[in-house]
């Protein structure tokens, strides 16, 4: 039987040693497969996965736990699944899915305890005569309105 406990201490460990890291997911599948996601304020260095790695694997025994280990970074198609990942793409476009079904799409601006704010430019009729012109929208959307939020990859 796998010790969880100690892999998730030895994980705390590793990731104490690097303060930009934070864990996204850690799963125990079946056959001993331990999955590890971690994302960091500035991205995560292929190095880091591999010290993280290690430092799990060297301390525990396969003698007495055969095990796999997967620990990885996020996809860039992956949507956002904690707090501190708004954090680090404030200016970026994101786009996000409300659970009334809506979806809005706009720069985040700021991340509150509580909330995220977007903005966006969007055209629309002049209020006197003919033609358009671009204003400025702001949208303030609490935490537990979203669905789904993925940074929009703009090539």
């Amino acid at each position: 039987m796998m010790n969880k406990e100690k892999i998730i201490n030895l994980l705390n460990n590793a990731l104490e040693q690097n303060e930009e890291l934070f864990l996204i997911e850690l799963q125990f599948l079946a056959d001993n497969k331990i999955y590890v996601e971690v994302d960091g304020d500035n991205g995560v260095p292929l190095k880091e996965c591999i010290r993280i790695s290690r430092e799990i694997e060297h301390n525990l025994d396969r003698e007495e736990e055969d095990f796999s280990l997967e620990v990885t970074s996020p996809d860039v198609a992956n949507s956002l699944k904690v707090k501190r990942q708004y954090n680090k793409n404030i200016n970026r476009t994101i786009t996000v899915n409300l659970k009334d079904n809506t979806t809005v799409e706009g720069i985040l601006k700021n991340v509150s305890e509580n909330e995220i704010e977007l903005e966006w430019k969007t055209r629309e009729p002049k209020p006197i005569g003919n033609g358009k012109i671009t204003v400025v929208k702001k949208a303030t959307i609490l935490f537990d309105n979203i669905l789904q939020a993925k940074v929009k990859i703009i090539f």
